[in-house]
């Protein structure tokens, strides 16, 4: 309860987005596109003359042992074909269900398949723009997960709270739908009504919330001077404005010339990996920000840039359960440079990447996560998140109080003698 209050309270920038489009909840995004599919060439099914050709990697031949992996897979489908008894079959749903089957098999939640209707709406152009109910979400569980809800947002006023499920919209059952296609579900014009029914964890049973859309309007940080004269800036996004609105602001919060400085991340659910790496060069002068490690052993390794504007002054980290991907880039590679502590909650731990890769002929497209993120100490961020220097709660007292001991604890740390 209390990691899911802390975040009530946090401004964040609606990412995946129940109002933009542009970031995908605790995703960083990576442009990326793969070449290269398998198929067996000449096998012969009921209705089709051959089955599709298998298309190898640059330099390969077919192989005798790929032939046999799959033999067990077309005596599957003449089976099906030939005794199943309501014919005839689709044969394109039946491959669609076959794709389906391997990204599940996987077992990655961030692994999936999108049919072509599918991908062709994840693609359209937002309509109406930032209009939305105003909430971060995980779309990669089971089902739409609210990471949190924008403070003063539709989503908020109406009782949303961190971890709720939205289990069905408008009365249609979202079980099994892409988190993606949910999230246009939900998005719409301002002053039109969605209805969500929620699954909350501590309630016995699903229950309706309407939400009245609204137009979402939201700047990347906000900062300002704290009356011990510490500064203190709010990271929303890692958004393509993030890193000059970051630079500006310490411009100005640096020429009052501050004891030290707050770097709150809570709420804070990622963004670019580029804009993650510059603003960590922010604070680090020097070094490992972030390592990229993939399936076949390589790795892309990212250092700070060198051209940091607050690489001296005295800083503290605020965090919580609601700081995903780019936010644990950044706080991971400060709490491994020992630039600074972390205060707050355990974070998101989202540390993975993902590619959507389109199918020939327009049949879709998969999401397959390539990569892992690890910090400049070699620590996994996936499923694992950060856990912070100084662990503070934030429970439902002080919340119904507006009291933030998170922030309070984070001036401490900075007063304290060095």
């Amino acid at each position: 309860m209390s990691s899911k209050l802390s975040r009530l309270i946090i401004g964040v920038f609606i990412g995946v987005f129940l109002g933009g489009g542009l970031f995908s909840s605790g995703w960083v995004l990576r442009a990326a596109i793969v070449d290269g599919r398998v198929s067996i060439p000449g096998l012969i099914l009921p209705g089709i003359e051959t089955a599709p050709p298998m298309e190898l990697g640059p330099g390969e031949a077919p192989t005798l042992e790929l032939e046999s992996l799959f033999t067990p897979f077309w005596e599957a489908w003449n089976l099906v074909h030939e005794d199943f008894v309501n014919q005839p079959l689709d044969d394109l749903e039946l491959m669609r269900g076959a794709i389906r089957g391997m990204m599940g098999a996987l077992d990655d939640p961030h692994s999936t398949y999108m049919d072509p209707e599918q991908f062709r709406q994840s693609n359209m152009p937002l309509q109406g723009g930032y209009e939305g109910i105003g909430a971060w979400v995980d779309p990669d569980g089971e089902y739409l997960i609210i990471v949190s809800p924008m403070p003063g947002s539709p989503a908020e006023e109406a009782g949303l709270e961190p971890g709720d499920q939205v289990i069905a919209i408008d009365g249609d059952d979202m079980t099994g739908i892409d988190g993606s296609l949910v999230i246009r579900r939900i998005l719409g014009p301002a002053g039109t009504t969605v209805r969500l029914t929620i699954l909350r964890e501590d309630e016995f049973e699903p229950f309706d919330v309407d939400i009245v859309r609204a137009r979402i309007t939201l700047p990347s940080l906000e900062s300002r001077m704290l009356e011990e004269n510490i500064a203190y800036i709010h990271l929303f996004n890692f958004g393509a404005r993030a890193t000059i609105d970051l630079r500006q602001a310490l411009r100005d919060l640096l020429a009052e010339d501050p004891i030290g400085l707050i770097f709150d991340l809570r709420g804070n659910a990622g963004g670019y990996l580029s804009t993650s790496i510059d603003v960590a060069s922010e604070f680090i002068a020097e070094g490992v920000i972030v390592i990229e490690r993939f399936g076949d052993g390589t790795e892309q390794v990212y250092e700070a840039n060198g051209d940091g504007l607050a690489t001296e002054i005295p800083l503290v980290v605020l965090i919580d359960g609601g700081s995903a991907s780019g936010s644990e880039i950044v706080a991971g590679a400060i709490q491994d440079h020992r630039r600074g502590p972390l205060v707050g909650e355990t974070s998101f731990g989202k540390g993975s990447v993902q590619t959507w890769t389109p199918l020939s002929n327009e049949q879709g497209a998969v999401r397959v996560t390539i990569a892992q993120w690890f910090t400049p100490n070699d620590r996994l961020i996936h499923q694992t998140g950060l856990d912070p220097d100084v662990e503070v709660e934030f429970t439902e007292e002080d919340f119904e109080n507006e009291r933030d001991p998170q922030l309070e604890a984070a001036i401490r740390a900075l007063m304290a003698p060095q």
